[in-house]
């Protein structure tokens, strides 16, 4: 489903710095007339361009560059890059540089999405046993994705083990090993939708098991190739199946050049939220240590020293959704780490230039809110009241009205209770419970509530 855009909303110099409008995304309102009608747009959360990273191949401890490589050679022995020298690598990539990847990221303000592979390229069950760490190890591994990643990350399975495919039953990988068994170029043939919804969930079990929380899934390299129009309702019903979430959403596309990175609302049925699942891409490729972690990093495709030009800045710049994308073992690059440096300066050039216009997100919080924007109905009752009706509750929901006079402070009401809503000075410091001025329009930025609310201006 394609999202219609309406025209940019404009703002000072002043308050946006290098950038000289922030696309608005259009919502269905009533044709108005009278003198004091005011056009009502749906902005970016906090009228910035969200920012996420994606991080593929990641698990509890095993170097899935590592044990992936002979397995990838075993399935398609003619192509030249599984034949790297995998047994110079380290088998491991150890907790302390989880710890140092998310408290740095904490620190800087940067969410998106951390796969943990549940049963990582045969190795062991991740909620059973490892073979070659011992439980406590597992245990300290998974008590730190839990503690230190989830708060800013989503968790997703990359499906069961990212290399051999798993029969359901016995729970062993299938006994051929070829292309036709391999997850990252599963199925080959036609299946049904029940079919893989049975084996996302039981990914999901795993990890669920873990005490891990999850809201979408990834999938491994080609994984659904064959069934893309299937994926979404199996993704939607096997998130909602094992732990009930309200929103699922997945991660499978890659969106280049003039494509749009903006997420996709995918329906089974009906368009309403019980059927709905987010399809969230993301805006480039992997242009650090790769997949298997031995790959010289180039960073300025993502984003040169002076963020003038790259990817991110040409997404940015756009005003869309820029969403990077990486492979865990090429954040540790084989104990170099030289994928991990690479990234911290393109964070550091991104927030020298944009860091007042951007907003780091997890790519749930992304999906969530194209979700309410495209499915939240707004009307204005007269001039100065806007009635809303979410399906879903949403944080940092940002609206602008056109042309409209303020005579007191305005607020937000909801099943009785009700919200003022604090002025500030700039677009720059709005956030959720506030309002700014801007060339006659009022941007106010609030908590949307799930169910009927009212915003009222003056």
């Amino acid at each position: 489903m394609n999202i219609n855009r309406r025209d940019a909303i404009r703002v000072t110099a002043a308050s946006l710095g290098s950038v000289a409008a922030l696309p608005s995304f259009g919502v269905s309102v009533a044709e108005e007339t009278t003198p004091t009608s005011a056009t009502i747009q749906v902005l970016h959360p906090r009228a910035r361009v969200p920012l996420s990273f994606i991080i593929d191949d990641s698990t509890c401890l095993v170097n899935m560059g590592h044990f992936c490589m002979p397995q990838f050679a075993h399935a398609w022995p003619e192509r030249d890059v599984y034949q790297q020298p995998w047994r110079e690598w380290p088998r491991e990539i150890p907790d302390r540089f989880v710890r140092e990847f998310g408290e740095w990221c904490a620190q800087h303000d940067v969410k998106g999405k951390y796969s943990i592979v549940p049963y990582p390229a045969c190795v062991g069950w991740l909620d059973r046993t490892l073979p070659g760490w011992s439980r406590q190890d597992l245990d300290n591994s998974l008590a730190l994705v839990r503690d230190l990643m989830m708060p800013n990350w989503d968790i997703h399975p990359e499906m069961i083990t990212h290399t051999r495919v798993i029969d359901l039953k016995t729970g062993r990988p299938m006994a051929e090993v070829n292309a036709g068994t391999m997850e990252n170029s599963y199925p080959q043939t036609d299946i049904s939708t029940d079919h893989l919804t049975e084996y996302l969930a039981y990914a999901l079990r795993i990890l669920k098991n873990c005490g891990l929380n999850c809201d979408g899934i990834t999938t491994p390299g080609g994984f659904g190739n064959r069934v893309k129009e299937k994926l979404p309702v199996a993704a939607g019903q096997a998130v909602r199946d094992v732990y009930g979430s309200e929103l699922p959403h997945y991660f499978k596309y890659v969106k280049t050049g003039d494509e749009s990175t903006e997420p996709q609302l995918e329906f089974d049925g009906d368009r309403v939220l019980s059927n709905l699942t987010m399809n969230v891409p993301a805006g480039t490729g992997d242009w650090f240590g790769s997949w298997e972690g031995s790959k010289v990093s180039d960073p300025d495709r993502y984003c040169t020293p002076d963020a003038t030009s790259g990817r991110m800045v040409e997404l940015i710049e756009r005003g869309q959704p820029a969403v990077m994308l990486c492979h865990w073992p090429g954040m540790y690059c084989n104990g170099t780490k030289t994928g991990f440096n690479a990234f911290k300066r393109v964070v550091q050039s991104l927030a020298s230039r944009f860091g007042d216009q951007t907003l780091w997100m997890k790519v749930s919080e992304i999906g969530r809110y194209w979700a309410a924007k495209e499915m939240t109905s707004l009307t204005r009752s007269d001039a100065n009241t806007i009635e809303l009706n979410a399906p879903l509750a949403c944080e940092n929901f940002t609206v602008s009205v056109g042309s409209t006079s303020i005579s007191k402070v305005p607020s937000l009401s909801h099943v009785g209770s009700q919200w003022p809503l604090q002025q500030v000075a700039s677009l720059s410091r709005l956030q959720n419970g506030t309002f700014v001025r801007v060339d006659g329009d009022v941007v106010v930025c609030l908590d949307l509530p799930k169910g009927a609310s009212r915003l009222s201006l003056g």
